[in-house]
């Protein structure tokens, strides 16, 4: 565990939640003294609150187009077959599952590659992929560096290999890359607005983060970069979990940090999943007024927070980047190029109680994304 200390960074189903009653939420039920409350007077006209509310604002709103709007133009030929390699966790699932919806829709075949997470297995699904020798493979959530040889072997057998949510870049072997090191940093940036605007600029944070997952660097340093800027003197902890913790004793070592360091009045996960279990255990300890926030939200997160037991969630845009990959596959089999997949940028959406889209598992972030993208392929 590493102790980061510094400045502090940070619809109603179709509203945005106001920045008057954001400030008067956060003052609940709050003890004060003629020396807090000068302090919070000050950090309320503070410009690093302004920035943190500018940014909420904007990241609140839910987007209503896909990032490309450029028709395929020529008819897509059906019958092709996908490998998806799955990463370990759910949101990977999450990922197959959608890009399985919009393969049907083009009259493919998708066979999903399960894996643990690590580096052995995801190897051998690589390999298994290998053997298959299908029109394409997607795969998220590692480097090149964990399957070298397969995506060598891939390449030489021109078969194009799509990545998402990993820490690489394209070219030699992968010929599209979404959610890279260059675009999950606003994730960062997202969650520390709210939680900056929630505590006035005065919290004292720490952040349980999942280091196996390469990718997720670039949002826990975006969020400690803006916590910094944005909350003035606001305590910052960093506390690495092991990829072993997931679904086993996750919610005991948060109830045993807090425990000790009874301050903390925000916590963050840089995964959703992390957060699987922890509301309960924290009722169960009597650990009571923490305000908690996740990276990559998913369905349990989501009734979290429709239950007041989470405050809000970074909403990966996992359907439209499926369908993106699904775009910019059927360009590639109609002789097009990649590019304008590669060059779109996805929607991103803060959410909390009061603009979550839905509790009935994971949503779409544009809602009608579907029909915006099978107008592009010709089938509407």
């Amino acid at each position: 565990m590493s102790s980061t200390p510094g400045r502090a960074a940070p619809r109603a189903l179709t509203a945005i939640v106001s920045v008057s009653a954001l400030l008067a939420l956060a003052a609940c039920g709050s003890e004060s003294t003629p020396a807090a409350d000068a302090d919070r007077a000050a950090a309320k006209d503070s410009p690093g609150l302004a920035a943190a509310r500018a940014a909420l604002e904007k990241f609140s709103k839910r987007p209503d187009r896909i990032p490309v709007d450029k028709p395929v133009g020529k008819k897509i030929p059906r019958g092709k077959e996908i490998d998806f390699i799955l990463c370990g966790v759910q949101s990977c699932k999450d990922l197959a599952d959608f890009f399985t919806e919009a393969a049907k829709e083009l009259g493919w075949k998708v066979k999903q590659i399960p894996t643990q997470g690590t580096p052995e297995s995801v190897q051998a699904a690589y390999e298994q992929a290998v053997r298959d020798q299908p029109d394409a493979v997607i795969a998220s959530g590692f480097p090149r560096a964990v399957y070298a040889k397969q995506l060598a072997k891939l390449k030489a057998a021109d078969i194009p290999v799509i990545q998402s949510n990993a820490d690489d870049v394209v070219g030699d072997g992968i010929d599209l890359l979404k959610n890279g090191p260059k675009d999950v940093g606003i994730q960062g940036e997202m969650i520390a607005s709210w939680l900056v605007s929630d505590a006035i600029g005065k919290a004292d944070t720490v952040y349980f983060d999942l280091p196996a997952y390469t990718i997720l660097k670039p949002v826990k340093d975006t969020f400690a970069d803006k916590y910094k800027e944005w909350c003035d003197g606001c305590p910052l902890d960093t506390v690495d979990v092991p990829i072993t913790a997931v679904g086993k004793d996750m919610p005991d070592r948060v109830v045993s940090y807090l425990r000790s360091h009874p301050k903390v009045t925000h916590v963050v996960f840089s995964l959703g999943l992390l957060n699987v279990g922890v509301p309960a255990a924290l009722k169960t300890a009597g650990i009571n007024g923490k305000h908690i926030l996740v990276n990559v939200g998913d369905a349990q997160n989501y009734q979290y927070i429709a239950s007041g037991l989470t405050e809000g969630a970074m909403s990966l845009n996992s359907h439209e980047l499926a369908w993106i990959q699904a775009d910019a596959l059927a360009r590639h089999f109609t002789g097009q190029s990649m590019a304008v997949d590669q060059e779109a940028v996805l929607p991103n959406m803060l959410v909390t109680r009061d603009n979550l889209p839905s509790v009935d598992g994971d949503f779409p972030i544009v809602e009608d994304y579907q029909a915006q993208f099978k107008a592009l392929w010709g089938l509407s």
